[in-house]
């Protein structure tokens, strides 16, 4: 039976308790990328089985960071939570302990009328998208001539490992992953590097390895088509997303990337273009319409 995967990944990124001092302090440890630079004076939210504990990343005041602190930074070995106890004993009677989970509190809201801003929009508005490709097709009443699956994964930004069990376990025709990617036309961002990128002037798609370039040119040309506006992304080895995942597994799974342009990216004030969120939604909807079973993925003929 032939089918396809539309694909988004759902989980956050977070720091686990790793080392809890004497004096009551909790050092940390990455799960996922996340940026300790932003992590000093954060409030945060610690995952223990009695519920959330709250907390703060503290750090030295700039009165007493003086001589050869002055330009002390943050790194993940300094940064530390302090959650008002006395000593270890008191952290451990909070039902906190080595592996539990720190996320921020910090909350949805709209920039402008037209940004949305908030933390892990890196990809909770990809999974937004898909669900509002599903309104569509049930609104719609559409009957695709395949089977559709509609896929949230985990463990994307840990090494994309929920996607690969999926695409072993589903083994789809074919696969359209969607995702975040940098506006670059925010400071110090080198566009020669980086790409030249901009909220608000489309989803971007992706050419590289792990793209299938007739995929890739059916997405363009619904674009094209519905007057989508979109920009074009190159990645010289790995997108980073999903859509590796997918690309190389069971003999390889021709795959594509539609990704929302986003600023700010792992922290916790991720912003993206209301246009875009419509677009990449647009987008997905029009090319997996006129997907078909007698789709044509040989590059030779």
């Amino acid at each position: 039976e032939y089918s396809v995967v539309i694909e988004w990944h759902a989980d956050e990124i977070s720091w686990f308790v790793n080392y809890i001092s004497d004096e009551g302090f909790i050092n940390v440890i990455r799960n996922g990328g996340s940026d300790h630079i932003i992590a000093p004076s954060k409030r945060v939210s610690i995952h223990t089985k009695k519920g959330i504990v709250e907390g703060v990343f503290g750090w030295p005041a700039i009165h007493t960071r003086i001589g050869k602190e002055a330009n002390l930074s943050p790194t993940k070995e300094n940064i530390f939570i302090d959650v008002g106890a006395k000593n270890k004993e008191e952290v451990l009677k909070l039902g906190i302990q080595i592996g539990s989970v720190i996320t921020y509190p910090d909350t949805f809201f709209i920039l402008n009328k037209k940004y949305y801003v908030g933390r892990a929009l890196d990809n909770r508005l990809g999974g937004f998208c898909i669900a509002e490709v599903a309104r569509l097709l049930s609104e719609n009443k559409v009957k695709l001539p395949y089977t559709l699956y509609l896929v949230n994964s985990v463990q994307e930004e840990t090494g994309l490992r929920g996607a690969e069990m999926i695409a072993h376990t589903i083994s789809p025709d074919c696969a359209i992953i969607t995702d975040v990617a940098h506006d670059t036309s925010t400071p110090m961002i080198d566009k020669i590097a980086e790409g030249d990128f901009k909220c608000g002037a489309g989803p971007m798609l992706t050419i590289g390895p792990a793209v299938h370039n007739n995929l890739l040119k059916h997405i363009r040309s619904n674009a094209d088509k519905n007057k989508i506006p979109y920009q074009m992304d190159a990645a010289s080895r790995a997108t980073g997303t999903d859509t590796d995942a997918f690309a190389y597994t069971k003999g390889g799974i021709p795959s594509a990337l539609i990704s929302l342009p986003l600023r700010y990216t792992h922290t916790t004030v991720e912003m993206v273009h209301k246009h875009d969120v419509e677009n990449v939604i647009k987008l997905i909807y029009e090319s997996i319409l006129t997907l078909s079973p007698k789709f044509d993925f040989k590059y030779f003929k």
